[in-house]
Order: structure tokens, then C-alpha cells, then sequence
């Protein structure tokens, strides 16, 4: 905007000077958009191709596309010379155009390249610089460095040509490529470069640079200068060094993985105000597809470590809405610990899959050789529509990951999880120069879901979709996931990025989490139960009752006696695997009055109990207490506000022989709770609590519900007789 009225001001300016000189200049008739024609070549039909037609289509240029369907012999241009096979399509195809004078013809590459303006604009920009010719420029010498001292000198902006991007009338263009007579793989920039610093072509062709980006930029050795301007209906691509809107934005050099950041945005990809706008073009349409039609997908399942929750993994997995006669899975587990896993989920759901196949640790597979054996098994498979891969330490929450993936219609694709409550997640929206993990401008807004869409980014992990076409054609070799000195999915993301294969990470729905397995201890029976610390989400899902939150909701717990609750706080896979814990110990204390594990060594009311201390549980279950207890003490004891602290947690065992009640006591405590741990009437007889102040019993405890009862003088109590069966509580007098 800024620059049009620079313009109009200027132009205001010339035509009061005229009007007084009384000679009114013409303004030069713009050119119109029809004639404009954009010349690209391209081989073969990539991600990149179809990004550069996508923008084309948006403004609607009029678009010729150059040898498609040939087989490129120009070399790698990305990485050295050549390009030549470009000069000569252009050459043949300028033969029909030449004797077009008022025909102008931008030139342009289309695997790293985008349009972020309209026809209009990048003539009127053309007139402006009132020459025939106009190569793009950038600051950097190429092919040949020793000819940066024959370019011109330029006062401000950039010194020196790229072949990238030329715009000129048609007779000019191709009075420039008539004259080459080299091979495919010579360099088609030197060529170009050569024409251009010879004095007298560059005056007989009115050949000049965009030197300060006006129509083209170039992204190396300029990413600095380059930002997103955010408008109502578009976004530009903003150059900071010329305070210019460049029309044509060129990812050349290793400056691709920024152009797929840029192109996230522009021209019209995101916005602030309407978000996403490409997110439903092209997508499987799964209401079209009767159940028996969907894709066949091949899951490969991936423990490499000790992973918490692994049963848990499995369930999501298997309750996934997908039709389970169109999943193959394979699983690869490199843990023994494991296998008792696995082994209980396969024979649980054996005829559920298509098809299950276990690769465990005696194979003594690396993790890349076993990727590529689970993507080999698509690959090799025509009926494979899709390879879904999942590490264990994936979490999906979301039964309908699969179909918005599938839907989504893209190579490769992943849905973002994250740590919980932290910024880690599945993917990387920048690379440092070594290639490992830089920071993106807006990978906290995707990972925050600031920002919702698809999002081209260069590298992924942990859970990902990969087509199966795509892997029979781009990705047909069949080593993907080994390179010296980089880790599996690190080698297959840089893979993918040298095919020219675009990965996508979508965060357009809540997709689950990741769970931390770095410090996971499997020495416990039942190790999972650790992990309130690490991974507190699915701890409280696997542990806590699903009624818990209903306390402060819908008020939901009892009131049985006088100043004693009674609420639902453990699952009853809780109450199982803590006993289980307490039971594989085995050193159960005998209620003896002699007790060396209190202070003292004397214990006036014993019961027959194992310590949380003796386990080493007890700094996760004071955790427990904060988490969960104490939110309850303050909305029934209100204006109470519990320390959450105690010095005696024990699990007390009951039974007809050992122990069977306990006498009237005071609890050293403010208050205290006791969960029940299993079952009356299925794991014991008898069994309950009365509190004689009130001449009140409660003789039906529920298996995961605690009591909540102040411990000194008000609420004397007795442990009622257990009559048959084993009868276990939890117990901790809390703030003593």
C-alpha cells in the first residue's frame, strides 16, 4: 500500500509540473493480462509441481508447462550444474511465439517456486522497470564465482543474475535462448550469466536485474530479509531490505524447506481471519465409500524402549473407528518385558485383525532395519492402500484419527501430539544447518492450536500415514530408514525431503498425546503405577475412578455418618494392581505392637499392613493424596486447607486368620481416608467401619470408594470383623 501511494503522489507531482509546462505526459497503456504467458518446465508431476500450480491457478495465469512426460537428463541442479535441458524447451517452445511482439513470457522454475501475486501485478511491475528483459537477481555468484567482478555495480540491492526467473517480450526471450547449443546437463544460469555480462547484448537485448526484488525473489542468502505480511484476504511474502512485495518467490539453493514454511501462508493457504483455506480441497470423502470400499491399511507398531501403558496403547488401538477386516498389523517389540504384553493382546484379539504379525527381540533387528521391514510388507502388497505407523508411545485419543488422516489425501501425513503440558511434539517445523531441530516462528502457535491446518513442515516422528502409491513410486527404494549418523525417522524424513515428497502434520483435531519413557522402572510388579510423576493424564485415566470428577460436578458422594464421606477415587484396576504390589511383596507386618518402621518402634493399634515406604511408593502416594484427596477435603471440610502430608500410608490386610477386626481406636490425624481395595461379598465377608461416638456403621464398602472422617477426637472407630475371604483397605492419616 505503502508503495502505491509513493506512486500516486508521484504521479500527482508530474502532472501538476505538465500542466503548468502545458505538456501532459501519456501514461503507457498497462499491458493486458492476457498477454501474459508463464513457460515452466517440469518433468514429472511432484508435490512441488502441484503447489506451483495451485498458486498459478489462484491468480489465474495462463500456464504452459515444458516437457512433461520426458525423462530429466539436466542433472541435479540442487546441488550442482546443470539445467541445461530447460534452455532447450524453452528455446523449441519460444520458435512458435518469436514474431509475437506485444506477447510478454515469464519463465519461471516449478518444483521451488510460488506465485504470491497476480498477472496484473507483475506487469505493471515489468513496465516500471522499462526494459525488455528482466532476470531475477540474488546476492550470491553462481555457477562461477570468478565472474562476480565482470557484473555491473549496483548501488543498492542485488548484484548478480538468477536463471530462476525471466520476464521479457517473446522476440527478445527468444533472440536470448536461440542462442544456445549446449547439452541437456550444461548450466543453464552460466549460460544466461555469459549473455548477460557481455556490454553489448545486454544494451541490443535492454536486459537488466531485479535488483531490489520487485517482481522476483530468490530465498538464498536472503532468508533474513524476508517476512509474512498478513492481510483480509491474503498473505504476502514481504522483503525487509527493499521494503518490497515480490510477485514470485523462489526456494532455491537449501532454502526449499523455507519456501514449504512460506507456502503454509502463502498466497492464500492460512490467514488470521479464515484460517486454513486449502484444508477440504481434495479429500477422500469417506461418506461416499460404503465399509467394504475403505482402504486396507497395513499398522506397523513400534517398542523400541520400556513404554508405560502399553496394554493401554494396544486398547486405543484396537477401538479405533476403523473396520478391523481392512487392518493388517505388524509389531515390532525389542523389549522381553513386553512380550507377556503382546502375547495377552494377540490372543485376545487374534481373529479380530486381517492379518498380525510379531517381530520380537530374539530377531535382534535394529529399529531401522525393522521399519523397513514393516514398510516393505505395503510396498510389496498392491492391495496396501496406506502404511500407518505408531510408536508405543503414542497415545490416540481421537477413535477417528485414521479416517482424518486417509481423508487429509496426502503422502505423507501425521496428526500432532504432544508431551503433556509442554511444548515436545511429534514434529519439527525448521531445521538447523546440521540438520537437527530449529524452531519455527509458529511451532508454538501449531502446537498451542493458534494456528489450525495442514502444515508442510521437514520433519516428523512417532505416528505418521504414508500412502501406499507413494511408496511403490517416489518412495520405492527400500532402505528408507538408514543413514550413517541419523536415527530412523530422521533418515526417512530426509529421504522423503531429497524425493521431493512433502510431509504434512494436521492439527485440526485433537489427536492424543505422547507419554514419557525416560525414566521408567520396570522392577515393580506393576510399574505403571509410578508414573503419576511422568505421565500424570494416564495415570489418572487408568487409575482413578471414572466418577471422580462428578464429586465437585454433580456433588457425587454420601454422607453415611456425621461429618464421614464417602467417595469414588481409585479404578478398580487401581485397587487390583496395588494389592497385587503389596501381595508380591509379601512382608506383611503381622499386627504386632513391636514395629521398628515408626518412630518409637511401638505401634498401640496394629494392623497387619505393608508400608508405601517399604515398596518405595510413598512419594507418589502423598502425590496422590495433593492431586486427589486434598480438592475433596476442601469442598467437605470448607475452610480447611489440608497439607496434604502423612507420615503413616499402609495397605492393611484382613482376614478371619491372621487379623480379622480392629479395636477402637483414634487415628494420629486431622483427618483420614480408607479406600477399599476390593470386593464384599466376591473377595470377603463381613468387613466395615463403625464409629461409636454417632453409633453409626458402614458395612457395605465399595471396591475403589474411600471414606473421609476427622482422625482425633470426634470419631473413635473400630474395624468390624472381616468373616471370610481377604478383606484389603488403604489408609493414610493425613496431617498429623
Amino acid at each position: 500500500m505503502e508503495y502505491l501511494m509513493v506512486l500516486v503522489i508521484s504521479s500527482s507531482i508530474k502532472f501538476a509540473t505538465s500542466v503548468l509546462s502545458n505538456d501532459v505526459p501519456q501514461a503507457p497503456v498497462p499491458i493486458p493480462k492476457e498477454k501474459l504467458l508463464v513457460l515452466t518446465v517440469a518433468t514429472e508431476e511432484t508435490d512441488g509441481f502441484l503447489r506451483f500450480m495451485r498458486s498459478a491457478d489462484y491468480f489465474n495465469y495462463t500456464v504452459k508447462v515444458l516437457g512433461m512426460g520426458e525423462v530429466w537428463k539436466g542433472g541435479d541442479v540442487g546441488r550442482s550444474i546443470g539445467g541445461g535441458q530447460k534452455v532447450r524447451l524453452l528455446k523449441n517452445a519460444m520458435e512458435a511465439l518469436a514474431d509475437q511482439e506485444d506477447l510478454v513470457v515469464l519463465s519461471v522454475d516449478s518444483y521451488d517456486l510460488i506465485f504470491a501475486g497476480g498477472p496484473e501485478e507483475i506487469l505493471r511491475k515489468f513496465q516500471q522497470a522499462n526494459h525488455k528483459v528482466l532476470f531475477a537477481a540474488e546476492g550470491l555468484v553462481w555457477p562461477d564465482k570468478q565472474l562476480a567482478d565482470k557484473y555491473p555495480l549496483v548501488r543498492t540491492g542485488k548484484r548478480y543474475l538468477n536463471s530462476g526467473g525471466i520476464i521479457g517480450y517473446a522476440p527478445y526471450i527468444n533472440r536470448i535462448v536461440s542462442q544456445w547449443n549446449l547439452h541437456d546437463n550444461d548450466d543453464d544460469q552460466l549460460f544466461y550469466t555469459k549473455i548477460y555480462l557481455d556490454p553489448l547484448q545486454r544494451e541490443s537485448l535492454n536486459m537488466t536485474l531485479d535488483h531490489k526484488c520487485q517482481i522476483f525473489q530468490n530465498l538464498n542468502g536472503a532468508v533474513d530479509e524476508v517476512l509474512l505480511k498478513f492481510g483480509t484476504d491474503r498473505v504476502r511474502v514481504r522483503n525487509t531490505a527493499y521494503d518490497s512485495l515480490p510477485v514470485v518467490v523462489h526456494g532455491n539453493g537449501n532454502t526449499k524447506m523455507y519456501l514449504n514454511y512460506l507456502a503454509n501462508y502463502v498466497p492464500n493457504a492460512w490467514n488470521y481471519e479464515h484460517g486454513c483455506s486449502h484444508c477440504d480441497d481434495d479429500v477422500v470423502d469417506f461418506s461416499q465409500l460404503k465399509v467394504g470400499e475403505y482402504p486396507n491399511v497395513l499398522v506397523g507398531v513400534f517398542i523400541e524402549q520400556p513404554t508405560p501403558f502399553l496394554p493401554e496403547f494396544f486398547q486405543r488401538l484396537l477401538t479405533l473407528d476403523y473396520p478391523k477386516d481392512k487392518l493388517k498389523l505388524f509389531v515390532h517389540n525389542n523389549e522381553v518385558y513386553h512380550e507377556k504384553h503382546i502375547q495377552r493382546f494377540w490372543e485376545e484379539n487374534k481373529n479380530v485383525l486381517n492379518s498380525f504379525k510379531v517381530v520380537g527381540p530374539e530377531e535382534n533387528l535394529s529399529q531401522g532395519e525393522a521399519r523397513n521391514m514393516a514398510m516393505d510388507l505395503c510396498r510389496q502388497d498392491a492391495t496396501c492402500d496406506y502404511y500407518f505407523s505408531i510408536d508405543s508411545d503414542v497415545m490416540l485419543t481421537n477413535r477417528q484419527t485414521l479416517k482424518l488422516l486417509i481423508e487429509q489425501n496426502r503422502k505423507i501425513i501425521g496428526p500432532l501430539v504432544t508431551r503433556h503440558g509442554k511444548l515436545w511434539s511429534n514434529f519439527w517445523g525448521a531445521l538447523s544447518l546440521d540438520g537437527y531441530y530449529a524452531r519455527s516462528e509458529d511451532y508454538v502457535d501449531i502446537v498451542q492450536r493458534k494456528r489450525v491446518g495442514v502444515w508442510n513442515i521437514p520433519y516428523m516422528a512417532h505416528v505418521y500415514l504414508v500412502k501406499g502409491s507413494a511408496l511403490r513410486n517416489e518412495l520405492k527404494e527400500r532402505n528408507y530408514f538408514v543413514l550413517e549418523k541419523l536415527d530412523p525417522d530422521m533418515a526417512l524424513c530426509r529421504n522423503a525431503r531429497d524425493m521431493g515428497v512433502f510431509m504434512y502434520i494436521t492439527n485440526r483435531h485433537e489427536f492424543g498425546r505422547l507419554i514419557s519413557t525416560a525414566n521408567y522402572n520396570i522392577s515393580h510388579y506393576n510399574n505403571d503405577l509410578w508414573q503419576i510423576f511422568e505421565n500424570p493424564v494416564d495415570w489418572k485415566e487408568k487409575y482413578i475412578h471414572s466418577n471422580y470428577t462428578r464429586i465437585f460436578t454433580d456433588n457425587y458422594l454420601e454422607q453415611p455418618c456425621p461429618d464421614v464421606f464417602w467417595f469414588a477415587v481409585f479404578s478398580e484396576k487401581a485397587c487390583d494392581e496395588l494389592v497385587e504390589e503389596m501381595e508380591h511383596y509379601g512382608s506383611w507386618s503381622g499386627g504386632k505392637h513391636q514395629d521398628k518402621r515408626i518412630a518409637g518402634g511401638y505401634e498401640t493399634v496394629p494392623t497387619d499392613d505393608i508400608h508405601m515406604k517399604q515398596i518405595g511408593f510413598e512419594k507418589e502416594w502423598l502425590h496422590f493424596i495433593r492431586e486427589f484427596i486434598s480438592p475433596v477435603t476442601l469442598k467437605v471440610f470448607s475452610g480447611y486447607y489440608t497439607k496434604g502430608y502423612a507420615l503413616m500410608n499402609f495397605v492393611v490386610k484382613y482376614t478371619p486368620e491372621r487379623q480379622a477386626y480392629l479395636r477402637p481406636h483414634h487415628d494420629s490425624s486431622t483427618f483420614t481416608i480408607n479406600i477399599a481395595l476390593n470386593n464384599k461379598g466376591i473377595d470377603f465377608q463381613g468387613g466395615g467401619c463403625r464409629f461409636h461416638r454417632y453409633n453409626c456403621s458402614i458395612e457395605s464398602p465399595r471396591k475403589g470408594w474411600s471414606f473421609m472422617h476427622p482422625g482425633r477426637l470426634t470419631h473413635l472407630h473400630e474395624g468390624l470383623p472381616t468373616t471370610g475371604g481377604t478383606r484389603y483397605i488403604a489408609v493414610s492419616f493425613i496431617d498429623p
